[in-house]
């Protein structure tokens, strides 16, 4: 059975408040410490979506096979925190998409570190079997070009290691922010961490450190807005709850919205209010490295497509193995709105805006991706649009479709 939504603003405009839970990176990371280090961890406004919520369970359960679905991030976060769980075995296992992404940079980092780990069935991939047991550390290699998430990953189990671990970062840095979010919170938990250059160092043990723990809202699910923003004519949209000195490396959408779309992000507390310069001309094209800031590619490249404008791209490698292969689902999809799109395995980049009458509403596969979703759900300002699969949100924003509502959208469901 299929799932969709049509989604359509009869006014371009957008006025409201909404507020978003607290962001998905911090805290499936805080997740991970507080199973750790039980009693000295308290988090509050943890988020919502599947991902973290797949996560927490996984952590509470007492079974020996554990399916996180399509969560990424629970797969490489439990892959090491199982791995010094001492006397536990654990099958863990995901969905058809997650045995298709690799987990082999992870796996051979901890297996030289003294893990037992096998593959089940593709080498390389998931599924794995984990045989729990004390890890003295050491040092390590890894390729930081290829996942930020396997370095966190090692990070947060590191402090449990009789020696701590050094870990030396090969090629250049894909997603660095991710990593300094994962140092940051180490360093506040009161874990004893150094990095200079390519070379993080974690220490054994833990001091006293920040106890309780307010996470602030997801930046990468506020990017939709800024997307909504720029496309409508007239708007004033409130989000809480945010911090300008953020953890979160995708707080720069608010940078990149201001130089590039006349956006401004004004902060009131935990409240940001986004508003629209309306005098303000954007450039014929927009260059930018997202090397450092991934997750903000498809919103660009929609917002990009919404309002005409050329918009070249790179640092994309890691796109090609998240949910879907983003980049060919952002040119197959773009592609019926009379946008055409040049893609390589790193860049993306918009050639051509070609002639196209819409009259009908286009049909916008997600491809079992939430961003997928979400990034092109501000079409709906401009036509009426179609989503597949309405519940592939729930990843990572939940309650997208009903802020989304409250906003003044009109958002219908049904199936097939």
């Amino acid at each position: 059975m299929s799932s969709y939504i049509n989604i359509h603003k009869k006014q371009n405009s957008l006025y409201g408040s909404v507020s978003i839970t607290g962001s998905k990176s911090i805290s499936n990371r805080l997740l991970i410490l507080r199973a750790i280090y039980t009693d000295e961890i308290q988090i509050e406004n943890l988020s919502n979506c599947e991902d973290t919520q797949v996560l927490k369970k996984s952590l509470n359960s007492t079974s020996n096979i554990l399916d996180i679905h399509h969560a990424g991030t629970a797969m490489r976060f439990l892959t090491s925190y199982l791995s010094v769980q001492e006397g536990k075995e654990v099958i863990l296992t995901g969905s058809n998409r997650m045995k298709e992404r690799p987990i082999s940079g992870l796996v051979e980092a901890l297996k030289k570190l003294g893990s037992e780990i096998i593959y089940l069935e593709k080498v390389g991939y998931p599924p794995i079997k984990i045989f729990g047991k004390k890890i003295f550390g050491g040092e390590i290699d890894i390729n930081a070009k290829i996942s930020s998430q396997y370095i966190s990953s090692l990070m947060l189990i590191a402090s449990t290691f009789q020696m701590g671990l050094k870990i030396y970062l090969k090629e250049n840095i894909t997603s660095i922010p991710y990593i300094k979010m994962t140092f940051d919170l180490l360093i506040l938990a009161g874990i004893k961490a150094f990095w200079r250059d390519k070379i993080i160092h974690i220490y054994p043990g833990k001091e006293k450190g920040q106890k309780h723990f307010s996470i602030e809202s997801d930046w990468s699910s506020a990017s939709y807005y800024y997307s909504m923003v720029t496309i409508a004519k007239k708007s004033h949209i409130t989000l809480s709850s945010y911090k300008n000195e953020s953890l979160q490396g995708d707080r720069e959408v608010s940078s990149i919205y201001e130089k590039y779309f006349g956006i401004s992000t004004i902060f009131d507390k935990s409240i940001i209010t986004l508003n629209k310069r309306f005098n303000f001309i954007p450039p014929r094209i927009i260059n930018l490295d997202l090397n450092k800031t991934p997750d903000l590619a498809q919103t660009i490249v929609v917002t990009c497509a919404a309002i005409g404008i050329r918009c070249r791209l790179k640092g994309l490698e890691t796109l090609k193995i998240k949910e879907t292969d983003r980049l060919r689902a952002l040119k197959n999809e773009l592609f019926k709105f009379g946008i055409k799109i040049k893609i390589t395995n790193s860049c993306l980049e918009i050639t051509d805006f070609f002639q196209k009458e819409i009259n009908s509403k286009i049909n916008i596969k997600t491809y079992q991706d939430h961003r997928m979703a979400m990034s092109f759900s501000p079409f709906g300002l401009l036509y009426p649009i179609q989503i597949e699969d309405k519940n592939v949100v729930e990843k990572s924003y939940p309650d997208f479709w009903k802020d989304l509502k409250y906003l003044g959208f009109s958002i219908d469901y049904y199936e097939e």
